[in-house]
């Protein structure tokens, strides 16, 4: 399994225990992983410079050590995470807007290309997860104005057919924020999904 530290690194660990791999590189940069290729060969995480003035790149890093940065313009990214079948990165950007920390779902090509955005919204959408069919994505929405994805907010968990991001087909409204939906958390057979609401009182 691959896992982010808290001292900037990424690092590779056998799921039985044992000692673990860092496979970041010595760059004096922040990584933080999001997403595996569908077919295990590489990781694409964010990298930040400095964490006083966090602006997120997405980082394409391969099985033989070398990385590529993918142009989706100068605004803060999080959350970069491919589609089942390898075509495209999904992930939330900041790159629509002029509102500080309004950031909107969208994807790129997996090879680089034009940036897409999935839906136009008035919320502070982050993190896309696509069910492993692709016919399926949840997400969560922040109140309007929320800078990043704080902890401890009434935020709402999304999902969507993946033909239409516009429209959700379900709304789950809820108190929580960071941790409850940062990941993939999809079942196997794309039925269903899990997420973390924080308890009240």
């Amino acid at each position: 399994m691959f896992m982010s530290g808290m001292d900037t690194h990424v690092y590779r660990g056998a799921l039985t225990g044992g000692p673990v791999e860092r496979v970041t590189p010595e760059d004096g940069r922040w990584h933080f992983l999001h997403g595996v290729s569908p077919d295990g060969t590489r990781l694409a995480y964010v990298e930040i410079a400095t964490m006083e003035q966090p602006v997120g790149r997405l980082v394409v890093l391969s099985s033989d050590g070398t990385t590529r940065t993918v142009d989706t313009g100068p605004d803060h990214l999080d959350g970069p995470e491919w589609s089942p079948d390898g075509a495209w990165i999904y992930f939330n950007t900041e790159g629509f807007t002029t509102a500080p920390g309004h950031a909107q779902l969208a994807r790129v090509p997996d090879g680089g290309g034009p940036v897409e955005r999935l839906a136009a919204t008035g919320t502070v959408d982050w993190f896309p997860h696509l069910s492993p069919d692709g016919a399926y994505a949840t997400s969560i929405s922040f109140p309007a104005g929320t800078l990043g994805h704080p902890a401890d907010l009434d935020v709402e968990v999304r999902l969507v057919a993946t033909s239409d991001w516009t429209t959700p087909l379900r709304r789950y409204p809820l108190h929580g924020g960071q941790g409850t939906l940062n990941v993939n958390s999809w079942a196997p057979d794309s039925s269903r999904f899990a997420y973390v609401a924080y308890p009240i009182g």
